[in-house]
């Protein structure tokens, strides 16, 4: 069954322990590892009379246009074997109208219904492939509202970016907040994951622009600028963080068809450039080997960080370099510990970061490397009198 749901609907509480009957648990396992967009889940309850400590009841987080849908999902304890029930938001009011709708126009084929009353539960792939359904559904239900809206600007934006792939939008509305329409723009056609050797990334790394247009219901001679942000997959900021990207002006009269392909240009050649800073922060760890020694620990993939132990006279510590993407642009940040001496807690003791030693990034990576060497001689004998400081040892 598909239907709305209200405000603090609940009526069973959250129970422990968390297990769910293997048949559910196999469903929202399988959901959860495949599903091609994040998606999480958010709340477990039980909502059998019977069996209380059996969760079968949860709330699922969805991505969608940089932002998330949260729709319940109800299972039956007591018939692990029936479909389960899908609530949507209380802000999706007519979305379970459109479904009915949409489902006979197309004469049931594509309906959500159907996988409700085809359910298989030893069919592990049943849930995902619903809430798939639903989504792209979900994705149709928005663009319709936004066609609808009675703003000749919007519809042309509209018209000059619909033969783009991946676009999706949002309708908002409501009593205490202006309607708005929030565009999901996917940028840069281009496969960043298989750019990184060895990426450890699940999901296909990428990076989005936010459009969002207030909603204009009379003529407007010179429309506003669209507030515009740039979002990304979390992963990405281990090689390129967005927060460094100063977006393009967008000019008077300027449309999002006129907008992107600059924007598109200058971010290309930066995630281009963040590729190839990693194979620079590689041979800066190489250059450290060469100083100190093989590392006990380095990052192999992104080439972030690195630990190496080294010694002044009978003081042994680790030195541990944190190398942001922005390197050799900003210098490393280094930071002491010490193998031989405690806090009272018995953990070891570390220095502050530091970062206040001889740096020009102009400099030739051996060079770097052999000046952090000679800044830790004199720090050495800093750090191992701070070590032996009474306090630090009670």
């Amino acid at each position: 069954m598909l239907s709305q749901r209200h405000t603090q609907s609940r009526s069973a509480t959250t129970m422990s322990p968390e297990t769910a009957p293997p048949l559910i648990a196999a469903q929202l396992n399988y959901l959860l590892s495949h599903f091609p967009l994040v998606v999480k889940i958010e709340n477990k309850w039980s909502g059998s009379k019977y069996y209380p400590g059996i969760l079968d009841r949860f709330t699922l987080v969805i991505s969608y246009c940089l932002d998330v849908i949260k729709w319940d999902i109800i299972f039956d304890a007591e018939s692990p074997m029936a479909a389960p029930d899908v609530i949507f938001g209380p802000d999706d009011e007519n979305f379970q109208q459109f479904l009915v709708l949409r489902g006979e126009e197309e004469g049931d084929t594509k309906s959500p219904k159907k996988f409700l009353n085809d359910w298989n539960s030893r069919d592990p792939t049943q849930l995902m492939l619903l809430i798939q359904e639903l989504r792209d559904q979900y994705m149709s239900f928005q663009k319709k509202r936004v066609a609808e809206v009675d703003d000749d600007r919007l519809k042309f934006e509209i018209s000059t970016i619909v033969a783009r792939e991946g676009i999706e939008m949002h309708m908002s509305s409501g009593v205490d907040k202006p309607e708005e329409v929030k565009f999901s723009v996917p940028l840069l056609d281009m496969n960043i994951n298989k750019m990184v050797p060895g990426c450890p990334w699940k999901h296909k790394q990428k990076i989005y622009l936010q459009v969002i247009y207030p909603v204009e219901k009379k003529y407007v001679s010179t429309p506003s600028a669209p507030r515009l942000k740039l979002v990304s997959t979390t992963e990405l900021k281990s090689i390129f963080s967005i927060d460094d990207v100063k977006l393009p002006t967008w000019l008077n009269g300027m449309c999002m068809a006129e907008y992107l392909p600059h924007l598109e240009e200058s971010l290309e050649n930066q995630v281009l450039e963040a590729v190839s800073l990693i194979d620079v922060r590689r041979r800066f760890i190489e250059a450290l080997a060469l100083q100190f020694g093989r590392p006990l620990e380095a990052d192999p993939v992104f080439c972030r960080k690195a630990t190496f132990l080294a010694a002044s006279g009978v003081f042994t510590f680790l030195v541990h370099v944190l190398i942001s993407t922005q390197f050799p642009k900003q210098q490393p940040e280094l930071m002491l510990q010490s193998s031989q001496h405690f806090n009272s807690q018995g953990a070891p003791i570390k220095s502050l970061f530091l970062t206040e030693y001889p740096w020009s990034p102009r400099w030739e990576i051996p060079l770097m490397a052999e000046r952090i060497c000679d800044y830790l001689t004199d720090e050495a004998l800093n750090f191992k009198r701070y070590c032996n400081e009474p306090q630090l040892q009670h």
